[in-house]
């Protein structure tokens, strides 16, 4: 009897126990799902674009905002719907994407519109509006064997060529050209000059996760952004009219240099040439970002941008994931948004946000730690399982005795 007590006792002792680990796990997954991981920091690199170069610094972790950006609802993970709306349409890859209206700045949907990701060339976006508010366009800027060498997409200067900086601009947007995107940032004083004017740009709009590190969007350390933070910098590019102008350029001449003759370019943007309305738009691609694309239409009096980050080209390419995005914004109801684009910063003390390429005000979360941790690799999930599991062992032990004290 004594012995059914103490059982009884231990028995009583783990349920409890039991039922505060099943607490715990509860609060877990709920912090988790709060804290939705995607939106900490972009998936750890596929290659070494982000290893520092010798003798710079490893940019610290981007801390996050007290509230979202946008309103409560852009914190949400997964989809973000109006109330009583359709399911979006079929075929959207892209881990993460925003519809906006460009003037009013209504968000109509969005899908984890703060994630984190890098935004390969449609960080652009941020150079062109610098070049367009500083530079003049007939400036005339000679090319340099620098300029040519760029990686990734070129739009083909050559060392000794004469530009404007009308031309280097379209270059930048209608093949994205990383050789402009360099020439520009040299008008701008410099390459490293460039990213901080870029870094201080996304703050002044209020885009918090945004971290560029290159002129170009081509990956380097630090690189971040979010679906917002591009809608907000687009919806700045369409309050252009020249960059409008020339987002919605089908060709164009281009200089050449030396005894190449002059080109035709042509807008990489697939949508402007099938999309009834389109206004243009940017592509982007990159290992570690993946496919990214934003795009802009006018339907109806109204002018509607799509922005997708992380998506991949199959089994439907990123213009058609684009066309039905916009198609799905047109067909929903204006005054239902979800969330709103804003006009500048959040008010001091609303927020706290890293300054880009310093130390955050507060420890950063280490995003590759909280997702281990979230994904059971640390911390609560093991031990609060094991206890579950010797509360269960015990109660199947004192239902044994209990049995066998009836039998006698």
């Amino acid at each position: 009897m004594v012995h059914f007590r103490v059982l009884l006792r231990l028995a009583a002792l783990a349920v409890i126990t039991a039922l505060g680990a099943v607490m715990l796990l509860g609060t877990a997954s709920a912090a988790a799902e709060s804290a939705c991981l995607p939106q900490l920091a972009p998936p750890a690199p596929v290659d070494s674009s982000e290893v520092p170069k010798p003798g710079t610094v490893t940019p610290p972790p981007m801390s996050m905002p007290e509230s979202p950006v946008g309103g409560p609802r852009m914190g949400e993970c997964g989809l973000v719907l109006p109330e009583g709306a359709p399911d979006p349409p079929a075929g959207i890859t892209a881990m993460s994407w925003v519809i906006a209206d460009a003037d009013s700045g209504e968000v109509l949907a969005a899908k984890d519109p703060h994630a984190r990701n890098r935004p390969a060339s449609t960080l652009k976006l941020l150079t062109a509006l610098l070049a367009v508010d500083q530079l003049p366009l007939d400036r005339v800027v000679v090319g340099t064997q620098t300029d040519a060498d760029q990686d990734g997409s070129r739009v083909g200067m050559g060392p000794g060529g004469h530009y404007t900086v009308r031309q280097l601009l379209t270059g930048l947007l209608l093949v994205s050209g990383n050789d402009a995107a360099h020439a520009l940032a040299d008008q701008l004083g410099g390459v490293a000059a460039t990213v901080a004017q870029m870094n201080t740009l996304a703050a002044k709009l209020g885009a918090l996760d945004t971290r560029a590190a290159t002129p170009s969007g081509l990956d380097g350390p630090g690189m971040s952004a979010s679906a917002y933070d591009l809608a907000l910098a687009f919806r700045q590019v369409l309050n252009r009219p020249l960059l409008v102008e020339l987002l919605g350029t089908r060709e164009a001449n281009f200089p050449g240099y030396g005894n190449r003759p002059g080109f035709v370019v042509s807008n990489d943007n697939k949508l402007l040439r099938s999309y009834p309305g389109a206004l243009g738009g940017k592509t982007g691609f990159t290992d570690d970002a993946r496919h990214t694309q934003l795009d802009a239409a006018q339907r109806g009096g109204r002018r509607l941008m799509v922005v997708l980050m992380r998506g991949e080209q199959r089994p439907v390419s990123m213009s058609a994931q684009a066309a039905r995005l916009l198609n799905y914004g047109f067909a929903l109801p204006p005054g239902h948004p979800v969330g709103k684009l804003v006009d500048g910063p959040p008010s001091p003390g609303t927020h706290r946000a890293a300054t880009p390429g310093s130390a955050p005000d507060s420890p950063p979360v280490d995003a590759h730690a909280a997702a281990a941790s979230w994904a059971g690799g640390s911390g609560a999930l093991l031990p609060a399982l094991l206890w579950i599991g010797v509360a269960v062992t015990v109660l199947g032990v004192l239902l044994a005795l209990t049995a066998r004290q009836r039998h006698r």
